[in-house]
């Protein structure tokens, strides 16, 4: 087991697309710099996608433009296809990622094409990041169910990590995006897919809608892998799952981490403060246990 742990912070991206309250760009900006400051060095700052389908994301360029880039820190922004790179790229974005679906009825209904067309859009942006020398990253959702098919077949997981790696993702974040899996079934899937990627370019993204998200991340570390995302506050969710929760927060992570003698290079301190202050202005109480065990009484 790794005795560092990277935490990729998806709250002003992951997050936010998924809040019901429009957020200004000044408050996108300060969450980003906060994070940035509390010692997350990778911190997802937005999305090059069509607003009328993410009205959340709207303005990211203003965003990118607008925050102070700290040394030593990556602002990874998404961008679905080529025109979304392009934005990027304009942007002066170094980091990008591509989200494909290792279910056919949530690439369908998420991304509006199959996952097979999928991977066709995401080849060009894989050329021109090549070619330009900015990394990759590669998501994959649904890989421990789907809203729409439930249970997805291992081996449909391990295709879509595979296609996405060999086209030169530097990392592949798995995905249980509606937050159903279990430690055994996790696992599972890393088992099977470390065998076409190293465990090493792994990385865990589990949502918390069953309480399961902290399990998985333990049983990843078990597994090899040393690097997590999680999302300031718990926020956001996934809109097409009914009642599910957003990502594991990224104050529990960071403490059971701690208290367990692993080091992210975050303080915890600092991000506590900031899930309170993002909280606050979205009206809404934190989804961390431990942002809410640590807040003043009234």
């Amino acid at each position: 087991m790794a005795a560092a742990v990277n935490i990729v912070e998806v709250g002003p991206r992951d997050g936010l697309q998924n809040e019901k309250e429009i957020v200004s760009v000044g408050t996108k900006v300060t969450l980003i710099e906060r994070l940035a400051s509390a010692g997350a060095r990778s911190v997802e700052a937005g999305a090059f996608v069509s607003p009328k389908w993410i009205p959340q994301m709207a303005a990211t360029d203003e965003v990118m433009a607008a925050i102070r880039r700290k040394p030593g820190v990556s602002y990874p922004v998404l961008t679905p296809n080529l025109k979304g790179y392009e934005g990027a790229r304009a942007a002066k974005a170094d980091t990008v990622a591509v989200f494909g679906a290792a279910s056919e009825a949530f690439s369908r209904k998420n991304i509006n094409c199959s996952v097979a067309e999928s991977i066709e859009r995401f080849k060009p942006v894989f050329e021109a990041a090549k070619a330009e020398g900015v990394r990759v990253r590669g998501y994959v959702s649904c890989v421990l169910g789907c809203p729409y098919e439930g249970r997805i077949p291992v081996r449909n997981v391990v295709r879509i990590a595979k296609a996405l790696y060999d086209l030169g993702a530097y990392e592949i974040s798995l995905g249980d995006t509606i937050g159903v899996g279990t430690p055994r079934e996790t696992k599972a899937i890393l088992s099977a897919v470390a065998g076409e990627v190293p465990v090493a370019k792994l990385a865990g993204h589990y949502h918390d809608t069953y309480g399961q998200a902290l399990a998985n991340i333990w049983a990843s570390l078990e597994g090899g892998v040393a690097t997590f995302d999680s999302s300031v506050s718990g926020l956001g969710g996934c809109p097409y799952a009914k009642g599910a929760s957003g990502n594991v927060a990224t104050e529990d992570v960071v403490y059971s981490l701690h208290q367990s003698g692993l080091a992210t290079g975050i303080d915890l301190d600092a991000l506590i403060e900031t899930s309170l202050w993002i909280s606050e202005k979205l009206g809404r109480r934190p989804q961390s246990k431990v942002t809410l065990a640590r807040m003043p009484k009234a």
